[in-house]
């Protein structure tokens, strides 16, 4: 326990003086300062202060609870103030300790101190005070009503503490404090008594699926009323999830913020709603709402995670109860997006039981699901609307809506006649240009993913569903194709060889892959691309190709390719679930972890990298809720699929493989033996891994971040030996420099572009970006925006490398480094 201070020392004599004295309006402003003080810690004596005001008169105790209730409500929400307030009325045992036969005043400074709190810890105190009201007479306030709730439902034995208090409540159908909360009780009760009853059984929508039982219910509460004006009010509700809270709670000492995350009790009526919503007849929008409500509960929360996933997870059973296109094609998008665990699973369970009553595969279903949303040829759709004409088209990755008056003419806005006699035909549009963006996104990643799923098509089928797709067409046509074993890209209008000879049937179709090709064919291929000015949806024609090391052979059935590395790890647990890996995050605790796996079914192995927690790092460099801020970065190995599960402490030390059941150890596979593509993508998984998430990359720790730990680290990676992405990255630059407006001013030399400025010549690594300035390579720090803008040289041949867009952003400034104004680069010139 830190030590007192004189100051300390002086104001709890004279806090104790006045408890003597019975003067409770000078004791509140003294106990706050000395609390305030010790940032809201008692300090050794301080703890006489509290055994003083609790052997002290009843009558002290009120008047002063009274007087830190009134200070407690003259500050802003959310002012440590009140979380100091509410540390002293504890240590004085005034919050846990409402005993009977106090007076109503003093009963609703209690109450309304309470009400603010996300939880209270003293169930007991919540019965008896909410007892002594109901003995008055008095209805108990919303946010009271709120507390308990939320108590009962996360509490330690809440449930059977306050569950006879929580049978008799009359509070609101749902709490109060949210958004979509108010808004749903304010309309709800405009409305009448079947809206509040329709409310009020979503709010008993406890259990993971929905039963008979609730949905008979259900039907019926939704019979009384006019179903299209339901859906549109449910729907209205649900947008509103996620916005900030209406009244924030008080915020606790350790943990995250209850103002950051979902209401419990009002999460089971959110789970509510989304079932409604599946009973209703099916509607586009629905399933909009329906997966943006996904991503919504799915948002990461310092400290916590997802927000809820179990509303995530029953808005995808309201979608897979939903038998329509549109829902179909939210579940198909929402598989290719999400990365949390529970709600993939739940997803998987959604799609694989429309794949079954449909009669096809899983990959059929996820293929068939996605919509051509309105298009009427691959990425176009023209839609007249009056005089006017509605140009939709998909360029790159996005969707751009563009106007044409009556002569042909492009106009910049949408034309008043269009907003004044077509706002439906409007709004539908622009909820298909969201639409679209968001498939895109979903299809390019799912294509991504291809290359190790040994998914081959019939010529007819691959058409249909992929080259001459309203939608995926505009990714098709951009890639690269093998057709009865000739590599296949389209361009003019028709599927073309190398030659440019024309394509026009086939037997077998699969995506193209670089590995097991000769680097000319490779290299021709992309001069095929750049001739047709072809730009990929993602690095297929340049796709980096791993292959085996000497060292590797050496080693035999491990990696050391990407080991010694630091990683930021909660980057590198997001990224790794994005390109369908499994990482459990490492906690300070005395536990083990396996390592981050990649399962191949297809090939009948696991393929794993070998990581653990940074055990080097102060304990003050590990989050709230005791992961670790950096991983340790080791092997890559490969096992047969079933083999028993690997395993290592959290903190550091050896893997050792779980064995169960008398079970037999199983040896890793020979890396020689791992067919080449595996091992290729696989490896190109880990450098991505490597090359977003290490701390080598982070501008600003040139002084080796925490206590100076990573200098060397950083220094060696920041500005060594480039890696296999980074070479491509390089080739690449090699072509792009030229056609820069600033092509004189650059050359490429080794690791770095070379940038002559009017002050200083500069070198950017290519590998991490950083930069070194003229004289003596001294280290220059900019700290890119979070999506800094490219400058276009023009072509491009694929999309997606945001650092080959730092570099060429750092590379226009610097080249004209008389003009920067920023003053913290010109500082370091």
């Amino acid at each position: 326990m830190a030590a007192s201070t004189p100051e300390h020392t002086q104001r709890v004599g004279a806090a104790l003086a006045l408890i003597e004295a019975e003067d409770a309006e000078r004791l509140v402003p003294e106990l706050l300062g000395l609390f305030e003080l010790t940032d809201g810690k008692w300090r050794r004596e301080g703890h006489d202060v509290a055994q003083a005001v609790n052997a002290a008169d009843t009558a002290l105790q009120a008047r002063l609870l009274h007087g830190l209730a009134a200070r407690y409500h003259e500050l802003e929400p959310g002012a440590v103030g009140r979380r100091h307030i509410v540390d002293l009325l504890n240590s004085f045992r005034m919050l846990r300790a409402a005993t009977e036969g106090q007076p109503p005043a003093t009963r609703a400074a209690l109450i309304g101190l309470i009400a603010d709190q996300d939880v209270h810890h003293y169930p007991s105190g919540l019965v008896r005070l909410a007892d002594q009201e109901f003995a008055d007479g008095q209805a108990l306030p919303d946010g009271f009503v709120a507390v308990i709730r939320r108590s009962y439902l996360t509490v330690w034995n809440g449930r059977k503490r306050l569950g006879d208090l929580v049978a008799r409540l009359e509070g609101p159908p749902v709490n109060p404090g949210e958004a979509w909360s108010d808004t749903a009780l304010a309309e709800a009760a405009e409305l009448g008594d079947d809206w509040l009853r329709l409310l009020a059984h979503a709010a008993t929508a406890t259990s993971a699926r929905p039963s008979a039982k609730w949905d008979r219910t259900g039907r019926a509460l939704l019979a009384a009323l006019d179903a299209d004006e339901v859906r549109e009010r449910l729907l209205s509700w649900l947008r509103l999830v996620g916005r900030p809270r209406t009244a924030l709670l008080l915020e606790p000492r350790y943990g995250p913020s209850p103002n950051a995350t979902f209401d419990p009790y009002n999460a089971d009526a959110l789970r509510g709603l989304a079932w409604l919503l599946s009973l209703l007849p099916a509607h586009p929008e629905t399933a909009r709402t329906l997966g943006a409500l996904v991503g919504t509960a799915l948002r990461k929360v310092a400290g916590l995670g997802p927000v809820n996933p179990k509303v995530a997870n029953a808005a995808v059973i309201a979608l897979g109860r939903i038998d329509d296109e549109p829902a179909l094609a939210e579940l198909a998008r929402l598989a290719a997006r999400v990365t949390f665990k529970g709600t993939l699973k739940v997803l998987d369970t959604a799609l694989d039981a429309r794949a079954e009553a449909m009669g096809l595969s899983r990959e059929e279903i996820e293929e068939l699901a996605v919509p051509g949303y309105g298009l009427t040829e691959v990425g176009c759709a023209r839609h007249r609307l009056g005089e006017v004409t509605a140009l939709l088209e998909v360029r790159g990755a996005k969707a751009v809506l563009s106007w044409h008056n009556a002569s042909g003419k492009a106009v910049r806005s949408v034309p008043a006649a269009v907003r004044r006699d077509h706002a439906d035909e409007l709004k539908e549009l622009k909820a298909a240009v969201k639409d679209i963006d968001r498939m895109l996104s979903a299809q390019s990643e799912r294509l991504d993913r291809q290359f190790l799923s040994r998914r081959t098509w019939p010529y007819a089928a691959w058409r249909e569903r992929y080259l001459d797709h309203p939608l995926v067409g505009t990714l098709a046509r951009r890639l690269l194709w093998t057709v009865d074993g000739r590599t296949v890209g389209y361009a003019d209008g028709e599927l073309r060889t190398l030659a440019d000879a024309p394509v026009t049937e086939g037997g077998r179709v699969e995506l193209w892959h670089p590995v097991g090709h000769e680097p000319a064919e490779i290299v021709a291929w992309r001069d095929w691309l750049e001739r047709h000015g072809i730009t990929q949806p993602f690095k297929q024609a340049h796709r980096e190709v791993y292959l085996l090391t000497d060292a590797e052979r050496a080693t035999g059935t491990y990696s050391n390719r990407f080991a010694a590395h630091f990683l930021r790890q909660h980057q590198f647990h997001s990224l790794a679930a994005i390109r369908g890996w499994h990482d459990k995050l490492r906690l300070a605790v005395d536990d083990e972890a396996p390592p981050a796996v990649r399962e191949l079914p297809q090939w009948g192995l696991r393929a794993e990298y070998w990581i653990t927690g940074d055990d080097g790092a102060d304990y003050e460099h590990i989050t709230d809720s005791g992961s670790f801020l950096r991983l340790r970065t080791d092997q890559v190995r490969f096992y047969p699929i079933d083999a028993p599960q690997n395993s290592a402490h959290c903190c550091g030390g050896e893997y050792r493989m779980w064995l169960r059941d008398g079970t037999d150890p199983v040896d890793p596979v020979p890396l020689a033996d791992v067919p080449p593509l595996v091992l290729s993508e696989v490896l190109r998984d880990v450098d991505l891994f490597v090359g977003v998430a290490s701390v080598g990359n982070d501008p600003t720790w040139q002084d080796g971040g925490p206590d100076g730990r990573f200098r060397e680290y950083w220094t060696s990676y920041g500005f060594g030996e480039l890696g296999t992405s980074a070479e491509t990255r390089r080739a690449l630059l090699e072509r792009l420099v030229p056609r820069l407006a600033i092509a004189d001013r650059c050359t490429i030399e080794g690791r770095f572009l070379h940038v002559k400025g009017d002050r200083h010549t500069y070198k950017i690594h290519l590998g991490s970006g950083n930069i070194l300035r003229t004289p003596n390579d001294q280290y220059l720090c900019i700290v890119p925006k979070s999506t800094p803008p490219a400058p276009q040289p023009g072509y491009l041949p694929y999309e997606g490398d945001r650092l080959l867009a730092v570099i060429l952003s750092k590379a226009m400034m610097l080249a004209a480094d008389t003009k920067i104004t920023d003053p913290t680069i010109l500082s370091q010139l």
